[in-house]
């Protein structure tokens, strides 16, 4: 159950003449009062000798009653209820009882109060009702509405409770505002496949990932195609800006203009300011070879591999980092995602985006990033951008599902950081977004990850038993389950590939092990896969090795089949 407090407004009769009306695609049916003040109260739903004006002019008494000096200049509240759609239809009588509980919850009409604010309750559709009231009590005080929409959100997950309804999460303030009613349908007119607000959030946000400055991120907004306005103080000092689609316009046909802050809390200029900052140096979270090193941007498979091993190090931290650092981490994975989505191929580009969108909500809580403790993450969140569209093959595609593999598992630690911090709806985004990585790479690592389960399959039978034994001595305790596994093919070929590139695929093997457990993984090999070819610099993608760079075995026949991409959780991934 979803209620929302709305902006308070200054006409009854104007937000009355909406609640009974037919609606912007004439969506509302049979507009009529569930719950009032008064149970007397007129209903010009179902009474046909009752008006508009009936209702609001008994509503509007309290307020009219004062002085005008001493009336509130908006003393219309509004609150909208509405039921998850997989909830049962409710009866008038339900939706009545739970009008009564909310406006009791808000302070609007307290228990037992005889001299509370006069509203009413009015449905006009199966899920949801909307709930009028004016701010001026029977005694012509004010109401005490502190925190009324943190008071209807502990209230509905009561009624949820007490009703069997689907249980939602508790909002805490940070999440970005979602479209009206009205933009939807908007949106649903033109044919967008998002309301305006949601495309310039997102827009806003890949053009602010990895920017260094306020004049590339403006920049980057104008060659995404935005009508951008800035907001300058008579000193010339830049106060703000909002942003437009070109073909987004209102009654007068002028754009329609969101300021970056109403987009979300985190893209007001002062907050896009603060990821400026790079004074503090990267946090050392392991000095071995995955470490990033701040480059030049390049092309796509060399960005890709140094964002996963940026993506890498920001999971250690986020593991046993300070919240500070963590919650900068958290915020700048979504500055990889973003960038990631806008430079990848078609096939993968859909669930990226989708893994970008959703991920979203879970960069923002009330634990304050330390920023510039994220600043290897927004390098490699730039250098993606800089570097350019990725293939959706060979090298481009291979490193593209290994950063994918990299950033589930960032996506994952934030979940579970979120989760213990009781943050849940960021807790429930970043699982969301996980899901849409999990899709992401399946499509993305089939083929490559094919190509080395058909040259661990040529290996010769004793370079197999010799990287058997090497997987024993490394993890003795997950060794069989990754034997019994399908891609325990390809992390042979890797372990040939690694040893003939000069390492030693022992002591590589049991490093990669150690980074971080590996017991809840459903694909353990391909885990291992894609840190070890990381780690030793060997190519993402396999068929640019030469076939003679591995003993193979001349009676071995010949194309084996191919594994599927994924399973249960999904390739390589921790829960």
């Amino acid at each position: 159950m979803i209620p929302r407090v709305h902006d308070r407004g200054q006409r009854t009769i104007g937000l009355l003449y909406y609640l009974y009306g037919p609606g912007t695609h004439e969506e509302h049916i049979d507009p009529h009062l569930v719950a009032a003040w008064d149970s007397l109260a007129p209903d010009p739903g179902r009474d046909p000798n009752a008006t508009y004006a009936d209702l609001q002019q008994l509503l509007d008494m309290p307020v009219e009653a004062l002085a005008k000096g001493r009336r509130p200049k908006k003393h219309v509240w509004h609150l909208s209820v509405r039921a998850a759609p997989e909830d049962p239809i409710l009866s008038d009588e339900q939706w009545g009882d739970i009008a009564r509980r909310m406006v009791a919850a808000t302070g609007i009409a307290p228990d037992g109060d005889d001299a509370a604010c006069r509203w009413a309750a009015v449905r006009h559709a199966d899920d949801h009702i909307h709930i009028i009231a004016t701010l001026v009590r029977e005694d012509r005080r004010r109401p005490r509405l502190n925190n009324d929409a943190a008071r209807s959100q502990a209230e509905a997950r009561l009624i949820e409770a007490e009703y069997g309804l689907k249980q939602l999460n508790t909002g805490d303030g940070t999440a970005a505002k979602r479209p009206t009613s009205a933009e939807r349908h908007k949106a649903e007119r033109e044919g967008r496949e998002r309301p305006a607000r949601e495309e310039l959030r997102e827009t806003v946000r890949q053009a602010v990932a990895g920017a260094t400055s306020e004049e590339e991120f403006f920049d980057r907004l104008a060659d995404a195609g935005v009508l951008i306005h800035k907001r300058v103080a008579p000193s010339g000092d830049l106060l703000g800006y909002k942003v437009a689609l070109p073909d987004d316009r209102n009654e007068d046909q002028e754009p329609v203009f969101y300021a970056g802050s109403t987009l979300s809390p985190d893209l007001s200029l002062p907050r896009i300011r603060k990821r400026f900052s790079n004074g503090t140096p990267s946090p050392s979270a392991d000095t071995s070879s995955d470490q990033a090193t701040p480059l030049e941007p390049s092309g796509p498979a060399t960005a890709r591999r140094r964002a996963a091993t940026a993506v890498w190090q920001a999971v250690l931290v986020i593991d046993g980092g300070q919240d500070a650092a963590v919650a900068a981490q958290i915020a700048a994975a979504g500055e990889i995602l973003d960038a990631l989505a806008q430079t990848s191929a078609a096939h993968t580009r859909t669930q990226l985006r989708d893994a970008a969108f959703a991920f979203e909500r879970a960069t923002r809580s009330h634990v304050r990033a330390e920023r510039g403790r994220d600043r290897a993450l927004r390098e490699a969140a730039r250098d993606l951008v800089y570097s350019g569209p990725a293939l959706g093959r060979g090298e481009d595609g291979a490193t593209t599902a290994m950063l994918i593999d990299m950033a589930f598992f960032l996506v994952t630690a934030a979940a579970h950081w979120h989760a213990k911090k009781n943050h849940a709806q960021q807790a429930a985004a970043a699982r969301q977004a996980a899901e849409h990585l999990r899709a992401a790479y399946q499509a993305a690592a089939g083929i490559p990850l094919g190509v080395l389960y058909q040259r661990g399959r040529h290996l010769s039978q004793p370079l197999r038993h010799k990287q058997a034994a090497c997987l024993r001595a490394a993890v003795p305790q997950l060794a069989e389950q990754i034997l019994a596994e399908p891609g325990w093919y390809a992390l042979a070929a890797t372990l040939a590939d690694a040893e003939s590139a000069g390492h030693d695929p022992a002591v590589l093997l049991a490093e990669a092990a150690a980074r971080r457990e590996l017991g809840t993984a459903d694909s353990i090999s391909d885990v291992l896969v894609w840190r070890l070819r990381r780690m030793a610099d060997l190519p993402a993608d396999a068929t640019t090795m030469p076939i003679d760079s591995i003993p193979t075995s001349a009676s071995t026949p010949g194309r084996a089949t191919k594994p599927a991409a994924g399973r249960g959780e999904g390739p390589g991934k921790a829960r």
